[in-house]
Order: structure tokens, then sequence, then C-alpha cells
């Protein structure tokens, strides 16, 4: 059975207003259909929206005033865990419009980092979303021109 393309990931997060900030804000999502879980979160989607999609990132709102949902479903992790990417370094999106979204980023006080890999004709942009997860987004080198 072949495996595909990452279908989504999900951050775990004490402030679900900052990341839904983030993820529409800079990143661009829209926050879409979200099935009623026992815990607080969002489901945000970058192309192509339910049925056809689950969304892109899953936000896990943790709850520390009633933690029974969200540990019943996807089980305990302290809240030591809830800041940066741990054993994953980091998420990539393959995109367009380096201008748009360093003016962006700019104007958002996003600090980020940028290198281009030649070899791969590909310019990578680096930042953190509010949990410390680390976000790549791989432009054509061409753009970085």
């Amino acid at each position: 059975m072949p495996i595909g393309k990452l279908d989504h990931y999900s951050i775990r997060t004490l402030d679900v207003e900052a990341s839904r900030r983030f993820y529409t804000e800079v990143m661009g999502f829209e926050v879409g259909f979200r099935p009623q879980f026992n815990f607080p979160g969002l489901w945000l989607y970058n192309e192509k929206k339910y049925p056809e999609s689950y969304g892109v990132v899953h936000i896990v709102g943790a709850d520390l005033n009633d933690p029974a949902g969200l540990k019943e479903y996807l089980g305990d992790k302290g809240l030591d865990t809830l800041d940066g990417t741990g054993a994953v370094d980091h998420m990539a999106f393959a995109a367009t419009g380096l201008a748009e979204m360093r003016a962006k980023l700019r104007r958002l006080n996003v600090p980020c980092r940028e290198r281009t890999v030649p070899s791969l004709g590909l310019h990578q942009v680096f930042f953190e979303d509010p949990s410390s997860v680390t976000i790549e987004l791989n432009y054509p080198a061409a753009e970085a021109a």
C-alpha cells in the first residue's frame, strides 16, 4: 500500500487564538470544518476544503480546566511538550510569492531566516509559529534573485 503526501500536522497549544491568528494572518490559511471533539481546537485549510480535505494544520487546544476529553482522544502529554517541535525539526510547504511573504512577515513582525540551495533551485524561508514550531516555505530560487 503506497503512502501519499503528508495529510496534516497537529499542534497542541494553550493558546488556540494565537495559533488561529498566526495561521490565518501569516500563512493565509482559513478556519474550516472540524468535527465536534471534547476539547477545544480548530482545523485550518489552505486549498481544498472539507470534504475533499481534512485541513493542513489541526490546532489542538489543551484546556487545563478540563483535560479529560483531550487525554481520552489523543493521550496525555505534559505541559513541557507544548513548546517547539521536539524530535520533528520543521514543517515545510511549497510556495510562490516570495516578495509578498517577505512584506507580510515584516508587517507582522515575524522574524525569519532565509537561504538559497542552488543545487535544488530552491529558496527557503524559516520562521516559528506561536508554539515555537518551525515552518519552512520553499520558493523557486528565481524569486529570490
